[in-house]
């Protein structure tokens, strides 16, 4: 059997790291003041940079190199380990032990009656991947450097420092000679917009009297002094606040940014022999490293002893590549096989037989039926 687990939209079943601190200092590195952009249509076109938005840029040297095979396939046999009567014993007992509710006799009596070594392999592909996007981005003008003249580098053109390999990371830079100065569309060129409070009234209904006037048939609100009114919190007063987009200014650089995305696409494949063990309990057990293999586009595993590996190998090599080999530049793939020993123990106790299973370098026990438990866990 074969339990694939892919991950081509996110880095693994869990989040990967981010961006290590410090990766690079970029001067042109953009900042994040939460100006917009005018609408596409109010700017200007730039050669090379007619079709911006989300969809990802293909990189100029469109489509990956082909895997090259090894020049000799190398000549090794992986011994498959088996778990000792001994050490089977003495993970059970400590198993039997964690469980406050397990009595220890049947791990102490049990007699075995067969041991099955059921050795799983689980393959791995990492495929780390660089994208680029491109959009509009502005940031308040405050007299600063205008760069808008020359010819535009391409997007794949532009160097940007590639962070640690197998690392989701992500960058924001600006495109040299595509600045531009324009007249800021939030609040038409005013550096200030009207306070949605007041509805640029600069008064707001008082509420010590809910604009009544009065608090009393008798008696006049102080807060408003009887008009029901008062002065707007949010503004002062003047009816309007300062534009969040330009930050009062009025204008805006505008400029095109390219947006760098660094992912780690992952493969997972576990290949189950059949055991009745289940295969999701192994996610976080630590196997026995049989190969590891790392090339810009590695060649798919064709000697392991099992055939099974080769082929699932060989399809990952090929999903990836048509997945991203046109869309994203592939900067390195790594291919792993780990061992992780299963071994299947059956054993007699009180006249009945039972199964447990220990696995994982760590020699965990799973069992689904353990002969001696208390009445609450038997309720449970």
């Amino acid at each position: 059997q074969l339990f694939c687990f892919c991950n081509s939209d996110q880095d693994e079943a869990h989040p990967g790291p981010s961006c290590p601190a410090g990766s690079y200092a970029d001067p042109n590195t953009v900042p994040n003041d939460g100006a917009t952009a005018p609408p596409a249509d109010a700017m200007p076109v730039v050669p090379g940079y007619e079709s911006l938005g989300p969809n990802v840029i293909p990189p100029s040297d469109f489509g990956a190199a082909q895997p090259q095979a090894p020049s000799r396939a190398p000549e090794r046999r992986f011994d498959i380990p088996a778990i000792t009567e001994e050490l089977a014993h003495e993970a059970f007992i400590k198993y039997a032990s964690s469980k406050c509710c397990y009595s220890s006799k049947p791990a102490k009596e049990m007699v075995f009656t067969d041991l099955q070594s059921l050795n799983t392999y689980r393959y791995r592909l990492e495929t780390f991947t660089e994208s680029r996007t491109t959009e509009w981005d502005s940031e308040p003008y405050n007299g600063q450097v205008v760069d808008g003249f020359g010819v535009a580098p391409a997007p794949w053109s532009i160097p940007v420092p590639i962070p640690s390999l197998f690392q989701d990371c992500k960058k924001s830079v600006r495109v040299p000679h595509t600045s531009t100065v324009k007249g800021c569309h939030s609040c038409l060129n005013l550096g200030r917009s009207a306070c949605s409070r007041c509805v640029n009234s600069g008064r707001t209904r008082c509420g010590s009297c809910s604009g009544m006037g009065r608090t009393s048939a008798d008696q006049r609100c102080n807060m408003c002094q009887g008009s029901g009114m008062i002065r707007c919190h949010s503004c002062g007063g003047a009816g309007s606040i300062t534009c969040k987009t330009c930050k009062g200014q009025g204008k805006l650089l505008c400029f095109i940014r390219l947006k760098i995305t660094w992912k780690n696409n992952i493969y997972v494949a576990v290949i189950d022999k059949g055991s009745g063990f289940p295969v999701e309990l192994l996610t976080q057990i630590t196997g026995e490293k049989l190969l590891t293999d790392m090339a810009p586009v590695v060649y798919p595993v064709v000697t392991f002893p099992d055939s099974s590996v080769n082929a699932t190998s060989e399809s990952a090599v090929k999903e990836h590549l048509a997945q991203f080999a046109t869309t994203c530049r592939i900067l390195q793939q790594r291919q792993t096989i780990e061992l992780i020993p299963i071994t299947r123990v059956h054993y007699a106790w009180n006249e009945k037989t039972h199964i447990y299973f220990v696995y994982g370098t760590e020699h965990k026990v799973y069992t689904k039926d353990y002969p001696a438990k208390c009445c609450c866990c038997s309720i449970l």
